[in-house]
């Protein structure tokens, strides 16, 4: 699954962590990315450790990534947190977070890559969302993704909230490396943003050519102001 979680806030505007537990339990998913997570952040999210949160609700093994990391609005609080996350009922054996190219103004992004033992079989999983303010800026984030995953030896699948629609030369750009599931699997337009109306196909899952798509589909959700992507695979 990937799923864009507006730190726990639904279409309704009312923050409920639990309403995004159901969807992913829901969905059967074992292994999740997580877009707009708060950890300690803000009010917005009741200063809650969201991802030790999903994992504990889950019994789901984790790795968080702050691609925002603050300073506390008092002293001795924790740190204000923003990022992405993983979530696995497989054993995460490694992972690593890298920042990608940001212009200024913009919000620092990252790609998250959690290395998870499928049953003995490596799956290197990677999460991210990008930039919705400059497409300059979105491309050359994308050029980096493709540079830190392209030369892989590992089961590849990359998801997230890519903030570009299937034409556009971001997407193509992965699409040259990487296959879209949704093109192999997926039924009508895959639309998943905005909610209730979704007219945007702007989350993805790509995958390398050790994995093989058998199904993918979108949920419906009033968790977030995204619908979540589900697919599944055969690891070879």
């Amino acid at each position: 699954m990937t799923f864009n979680i507006h730190h726990g806030a639904g279409m309704n505007g009312k923050l409920d962590l639990e309403r995004v537990a159901r969807a992913i339990e829901a969905s059967g998913a074992a292994v999740v990315g997580l877009q707009e997570v708060d950890r300690f952040f803000d009010a917005r999210s009741n200063w809650v450790d969201q991802p030790s949160w999903l994992a504990a609700r889950l019994k789901m093994n984790y790795v968080f990534a702050a691609n925002l990391d603050w300073d506390p609005a008092e002293p001795g609080k924790p740190r204000r947190q923003y990022g992405t996350l993983v979530l696995s009922k497989y054993p995460i054996v490694d992972s690593r977070n890298t920042l990608l190219p940001l212009h200024a103004g913009s919000e620092q992004r990252g790609l998250l890559e959690a290395l998870i033992d499928v049953n003995g079989t490596p799956l290197r999983f990677a999460n991210t969302h990008l930039t919705t303010i400059n497409d300059g800026e979105r491309l050359e984030q994308v050029n980096a993704i493709v540079a830190l995953l392209k030369d892989a030896p590992e089961a590849t699948l990359l998801v997230g909230d890519l903030n570009a629609v299937p034409t556009s030369t971001e997407v193509r750009t992965l699409t040259t490396h990487l296959t879209d599931t949704w093109k192999e699997k997926g039924f009508a337009f895959g639309f998943t943003n905005p909610v209730p109306v979704a007219i945007k196909r702007i989350d993805y899952q790509l995958h390398n050519s050790q994995l093989v798509a058998t199904a993918a589909s979108v949920p419906l959700t009033f968790a977030s102001d995204h619908w979540p992507l589900v697919a599944t695979y055969s690891l070879t």
